[in-house]
This record gives structure tokens, C-alpha cells and sequence, in this order.
């Protein structure tokens, strides 16, 4: 089967119905990780042997915690959602051995992925799946790429499902997961 040239990738482009949000959670913890790491890092100027290992160990510690507040504050923080939901989507990827990638070209392209296809996903292969799919199974996305000679080329464009569509994207993929 013939790659096709195509520019827009599953994790690069962007669905109207898609949107970043930041995530409440996510920077609470971040900032909690913050301030406590600074607590630490301060309450070793109120000890009296700041030599000691304890205050060593402290201050390692605090400034662990700082650091990955600010890591998590910056790149952790971030969700994508899908809006008529409000649910979060996840992306992913399956890997495939290439025997299976006329099956599955053909089901992305039709729209309809057969569960019973016996196809099973591997940790890793000559085909790709790019997946992002919402916690609610209301939303899904997916493109197939193949191995060329050191990199994933697009098999197919990005196709996205809505509904029973998406409701059957993700039974296929729970189904045809690797153990």
C-alpha cells in the first residue's frame, strides 16, 4: 500500500469541537507542591545546625518539590476537553503488525471499525495508530502511519467519530488491545 502525502498529523492539528483548557486540579497540585517546597526550603534557615544532613536532606527536598511544581505548573496543567461534553480526551498510540494495515485503512477510511476483526495491537510495530478519544466515549479521532525507513509516514488523514461512532472506535480499541 502507497503512503500519501498528507501535512496535518492527529496531535498537530485541531478539531473545532476540541479546546485546551487548563485543568484545576492539575494546578492546584502543581502550586501546593510549590509552596510546600518553599516551606521546607525556608524552615532550614530556622534550624540551628544548617550543616547537618537533616537540613541537607531538606533542602534537597524542597527544592525538588519546587522544581516539579513549576514543571507541572507549566507542562502538566493543561487538558485537552471535548466541549459539547465537557469531557477530557486522551491521546495515545497503538502499534500493529504491517499484515493488518489494509484491514486497518479500510475501517478508518469507512467509518466503521469491526471488533471482530481479530486485529490485535502489539508494544510496537511497522503501523502506528494515533488515538485521542474522551473519557466518555462521545469523541474520537484516529490516523494510521506507517514505518518508512527511520520515521512514521500518514497512511491516512485524520477522521473523526462523534457519538455510536466514537462508542464503537473505543470498543475496537479495548478489544483489540494487547494483553
Amino acid at each position: 500500500m502507497a503512503t500519501k502525502t498528507i501535512d496535518a498529523t492527529l496531535f498537530a492539528s485541531s478539531h473545532p469541537d476540541i479546546a485546551k483548557r487548563t485543568s484545576v486540579s492539575g494546578l492546584l497540585i502543581s502550586l501546593a507542591m510549590m509552596v510546600a517546597g518553599l516551606l521546607i526550603f525556608v524552615s532550614i534557615f530556622e534550624m540551628h545546625d544548617k550543616s547537618s544532613t537533616i537540613s541537607m536532606a531538606l533542602m534537597v527536598v524542597g527544592t525538588a518539590l519546587i522544581l516539579l511544581g513549576v514543571f507541572r505548573l507549566f507542562w502538566k496543567s493543561k487538558e485537552m476537553v471535548y466541549l459539547p461534553t465537557g469531557s477530557v480526551t486522551k491521546e495515545r498510540s497503538m502499534f500493529f503488525d504491517l499484515k493488518h494495515i489494509g484491514e486497518l485503512t479500510e475501517m478508518i477510511e469507512r467509518g466503521n471499525p469491526d471488533c471482530e476483526a481479530g486485529i490485535k495491537s502489539e508494544s510496537s510495530g511497522n503501523v502506528r495508530m494515533d488515538i485521542m478519544i474522551s473519557q466518555d466515549n462521545k469523541f474520537a479521532a484516529l490516523q494510521l502511519f506507517q514505518f518508512v525507513p527511520y520515521t512514521y509516514t500518514p497512511v491516512t488523514s485524520v477522521h473523526y467519530f462523534t457519538g455510536s461512532e466514537a462508542a464503537a472506535v473505543s470498543a475496537f480499541l479495548s478489544k483489540c488491545k494487547a494483553v
